[in-house]
């Protein structure tokens, strides 16, 4: 497979997933993004910068996860590594439960294919399918990929997503604490098995999640209501918790969004005032909080070419 590009810019949105009951399959996109500019370079020479979330933090060589995700894509068509110059202006807070990881594989995985030739030799299925492999399930992948809401599953044929009708009066905010948390610990905190009736509350609040943001936003309390992991979670982000308990008090559809210990909102237009007036009561002028209502993405990740062809002295053409 041989390189097209050497420069290339890339946008990807932030996600929350399981919105509540969709615990490792439903994900929303947030208009919340990592932007990122790839140049290769005639050397084997990987440097990074980071900007914004994240700097002083990621690695800034070769095992920076973009770089990890853009070479392995390149690897398994067949294409030529070089050496590159990555910067990245992260706005996509870090270990709070919005797809910063996802962000980084998806962007990496888009930005090979754009640097390819023929970039339909990837299509959204197989850059899905790389995603997964760095993600380990394609919650947060799916809608990084497509924009929207996805409700995503892997099976013998791989992961697959396919996105959900998302009424446009939804709106999306995330309530984002200082505190991080990683989702391995996150992850350690759910027991190895739940009780049935729980196990049947969840699922049919998840089946009633998908008409909710579709048709009847009405319907998005009771619909996101979760007996899964949220509970069990409690205890590694007490604040997060105290907080989705005193919003769904006020009816509020609260859930933490992915591994947390972010808080998503999901209201109707109509409801946003009501909400930032209870807020004002709960996280205005509170430290460690920020609030913000970035707005749901619909175009998922993007990528653009700036130059044509490879930079002279690059290892261009087919891979020996």
């Amino acid at each position: 497979m041989q390189l097209g590009a050497d420069h290339v810019v890339v946008r990807v949105p932030a996600t929350s997933a399981n919105l509540g009951p969709g615990f490792d399959s439903l994900g929303l996109a947030l208009a919340l993004y990592d932007e990122l500019d790839v140049r290769l370079v005639a050397s084997d020479d990987v440097v990074v910068e980071v900007f914004g979330e994240g700097a002083g933090q990621v690695p800034t060589g070769a095992d920076h996860l973009v770089v990890r995700a853009l070479h392995h894509t390149l690897e398994l068509v067949g294409a030529p590594l070089t050496g590159l110059r990555l910067t990245c202006s992260n706005h996509v807070p870090h270990s709070r439960g919005l797809g910063s990881s996802a962000a980084a594989v998806v962007a990496g995985v888009v930005a090979a294919r754009a640097l390819l030739a023929d970039p339909h030799a990837l299509d959204a299925d197989a850059v899905l399918r790389i995603a997964t492999e760095f993600e380990g399930h394609p919650d947060n992948a799916a809608p990084a990929i497509s924009g929207g809401a996805t409700v995503a599953w892997s099976g013998p044929g791989g992961p697959r997503a396919v996105g959900l009708e998302l009424d446009p009066a939804i709106t999306a905010t995330v309530l984002v604490p200082d505190a991080r948390l990683a989702t391995s610990r996150a992850r350690a905190a759910l027991p190895a098995s739940v009780p049935h009736e729980d196990a049947a509350y969840t699922a049919g609040r998840a089946a009633l999640l998908v008409e909710a943001l579709a048709r009847r936003p009405e319907l998005l309390l009771d619909a996101t209501d979760d007996r899964l992991h949220q509970q069990y979670r409690a205890g590694v982000m007490a604040a997060s918790a105290e907080l989705l308990r005193a919003l769904r008090a006020e009816g509020f559809a609260a859930t933490i969004s992915g591994a947390g210990p972010t808080v998503l909102v999901l209201t109707e237009q109509g409801q946003v005032a009501d909400l930032d007036a209870v807020l004002a009561g709960l996280v205005d002028g509170v430290a460690g909080w920020r609030v913000l209502r970035p707005g749901i993405d619909t175009g998922g990740a993007r990528a653009r070419r700036l130059a044509g062809a490879p930079e002279p002295g690059t290892r261009g053409g087919t891979m020996q």
